[in-house]
């Protein structure tokens, strides 16, 4: 097979296996089966990208032999593959997280195909070279994302997905004017021939204007600054798919801020980049005002999400390598922590059946794996070394540092002890605390269960022990945003 061919392969695997999967709505097991050989697959097909991709430069596919412009097109850069990878191994781990804790009845439901489609959608956001697929991709995340939100049914859980819908077709639909408006300025939708036509007319008022719009719809969608809907919407589902939900669904719209604002709109950057600074320091200040204002675990989890958001977008208003080595690092971690936050506070609500942490006591007495793995993922969060958000953290903060913004930084360094707070307080009362007597929980952690968040984990450590290993394909993914010409030139002139 053509090495080229493979680019497409992170979105038509699960594609594929979730249409093989409708099908096959009562075998349950051959479903499981089937759903964790497509994901080992994935995972595969991603490591080979991401290695060719370091050795033979970015890769391309063009489908149906129309070339960029003109046709549609998947671009495979480090920056892409890095997050495709660290997106499909997360799904892994909370797949088999569901696995043991979703019950029969509701796996026949087609969660498992949604699932896939979810991360299909994700994927494809990732990979897809043009403007519009990356619409199109959003909305296959979206649709997945909708009634995975709402299966089970309930009151609190109609009332959260249905803000959580009307959110986002809002959002959809400010997206669609604006690629018209796109299209209709620069008579081109694909990201690298966009970028060329942006920097030839030297980006006036109307493409500032354009850019700003669709800056509000994927700040709707990544939960910076317009993130009402996001702490009610991530508590409603079950555990695992909460998990992916913040794990992956905000990566993806932060992903297209900086794909957009470093590669097609990076000239305006008093105005685009100041702005995306403003609202980033606004998103992490008021983060940290829901992280220590709620004793509800799920909105905890929810509001420490919103401030990874804020924080990695600092790098944006930063605009440097150094900043831009930080954040992929930073989201890399976010992605495997904050997936590890969401399962472990799942898991101490299916122990307890209980949702505020003043109301749970001493279960690092009962369980003490889980409670020193709840301590380490504090530790992570936090930015303390050698786990994963320390070197992130301090690329950022040094990049800031670097391009002059030290208010932006103390406030962003400030929001690590917040965090900190905010989960220290947990651990010491329900982890830590004394037990009493009446407080034997009877319900056990299964080992799958506990599998997957000892993974995840591990990961954490790795990704902060291994970083000198991972630099190479930071460092290549890095030069795509500072260099956009790296990018023009594979996919236009390959």
């Amino acid at each position: 097979m053509n090495l080229n061919n493979l680019v497409v392969m992170p979105m038509f695997i699960p594609l594929f296996a979730a249409v093989i999967l409708v099908f096959l709505r009562s075998k349950v097991r051959l479903q499981k089966i089937i759903l964790f050989l497509s994901m080992c697959a994935l995972i595969v097909v991603n490591i080979v990208l991401l290695v060719t991709i370091k050795k033979e430069g970015i890769q391309t596919l063009a489908f149906g032999g129309w070339e960029a412009p003109f046709g549609i097109s998947f671009v495979a850069d480090s920056f892409a593959m890095l997050f495709v990878t660290t997106a499909s191994v997360v799904s892994l781990l909370c797949i088999l997280f569901a696995f043991r804790s979703f019950e029969e009845s509701f796996e026949k439901m087609f969660v498992y195909p949604l699932i896939l489609l979810m991360i299909a959608g994700v994927n494809g956001s990732f990979l897809t070279g043009d403007i519009f697929n990356l619409f199109v991709c959003f909305e296959v995340m979206l649709l997945a994302s909708y009634v995975l939100i709402t299966i089970g049914g309930g009151k609190e859980r109609l009332r959260e997905s249905l803000k959580y819908v009307l959110i986002n077709v809002l959002a959809s639909w400010v997206f669609l004017v604006g690629l018209a408006m796109v299209y209709g300025s620069l008579g081109t939708l694909n990201f690298a021939h966009m970028a060329e036509r942006v920097d030839l007319v030297h980006q006036g008022p109307v493409l500032t204007t354009i850019s700003l719009m669709l800056l509000v719809v994927f700040s709707l969608k990544a939960g910076l600054f317009l993130f009402y809907w996001l702490p009610g919407s991530y508590r409603v589902p079950t555990v695992p798919i909460a998990a992916m939900f913040g794990a992956l669904l905000t990566k993806v719209g932060i992903y297209a801020i900086f794909r957009t604002f470093t590669l097609i709109f990076p000239i305006q950057e008093d105005v685009t980049h100041t702005l995306i600074g403003l609202l980033a320091l606004a998103t992490i200040i008021l983060g940290m005002f829901g992280a220590i204002g709620y004793r509800d675990l799920r909105q905890i989890v929810g509001y420490n999400v919103i401030i990874g958001v804020g924080f990695v977008l600092m790098a944006l208003y930063a605009n440097n390598a150094t900043a831009f080595e930080g954040s992929i690092y930073y989201l890399i971690h976010d992605m495997i922590i904050k997936a590890l936050l969401f399962l472990m506070i799942g898991t101490m609500m299916y122990i307890t059946g209980r949702t505020s942490f003043d109301e749970i006591k001493g279960l690092i007495h009962q369980f003490p794996l889980f409670g020193w793995l709840f301590f380490m993922m504090v530790l992570a969060l936090t930015g303390i070394p050698p786990f994963s958000g320390f070197l992130g953290k301090v690329l950022i903060g040094q990049g800031l540092i670097e391009s002059g913004y030290l208010v932006g930084a103390v406030i962003a360094m400030l929001s690590s002890i917040v965090v900190l707070y905010s989960l220290i307080r947990v651990f010491l009362k329900s982890i830590f605390g004394e037990a009493t007597l009446n407080e034997n929980y009877k319900k056990k952690i299964p080992k799958q269960m506990m599998f997957a968040m000892t993974a995840l984990g591990a990961l954490s450590i790795c990704l902060g022990l291994g970083a000198e290993l991972l630099a190479p394909y930071v460092k290549d993914a890095v030069n795509v945003l500072v260099n956009p010409t790296v990018y023009i030139d594979a996919v236009l002139y390959k």
